[in-house]
């Protein structure tokens, strides 16, 4: 069974890591692959899962070094991004290179993280926020990086599990009213995070 938490005895110390990150790194990018979805021509949603997180604190505590005491943050920050069995949580990131167009785009996009929604055989699974920090300011302009979960019914992550029909999944914002069917590897992929 797939752990639902890291904790300190999980991290590897950073000497080893080092000698092993880019093997790490390698795997990594091959479980992403099958995590990942375009959505419109902006949005990418990044299924995240306890390898996913697990690989970026180890990231996080190589690039600031700042050992134990940097492990609570970074444990606190991303334990709440692993789905816990009912649940899908995504980080989607709005990818626009060019500066003045990102700042257009996310200027029309606030609330963008209230209308995600994944759809399996016409029921309807809301997005919900992660409620860390406010990810659409009152002017209107949402965060280019937004975290996702959606809780599922046991029904849903049934319909979800059986690979029978479509899994759309979009977003009915005003602005952005775009939707994708997901691939079948990326379903498969992410049914192993409901229990």
């Amino acid at each position: 069974m797939t752990p639902r938490k890291i904790d300190a005895s999980m991290i590897i110390p950073l000497a080893e890591y080092v000698g092993q990150r880019a093997e790490r790194r390698k795997r990594i990018a091959e479980i992403k692959k099958s995590r990942r979805l375009e959505v419109g021509p902006f949005a990418t949603f990044y299924f995240e899962s306890y390898d996913t997180m697990l690989h970026q604190v180890h990231e996080m505590l190589f690039i600031e070094k700042g050992g134990a005491e940097q492990l609570v943050d970074e444990l606190a920050a991303y334990n709440p991004l692993i789905p816990q069995g009912s649940e899908l949580v995504a980080t989607v990131m709005f990818e626009i290179d060019d500066p003045l167009r990102r700042a257009r785009v996310l200027a029309t996009l606030g609330g963008v993280e209230q209308r995600a929604f994944i759809r399996i055989n016409g029921a309807t699974v809301r997005g919900v926020a992660e409620d860390d920090q406010e990810r659409s300011r009152e002017d209107g302009k949402a965060s280019a990086v937004q975290f996702i979960r959606f809780p599922f019914t046991a029904a849903e992550s049934a319909a979800f599990k059986s690979g029978a029909g479509d899994v759309v999944v979009g977003f009915d914002h005003p602005n952005y009213g775009h939707m994708a069917v997901m691939p079948e590897a990326v379903r498969q992929a992410l049914s192993a995070d409901f229990a």
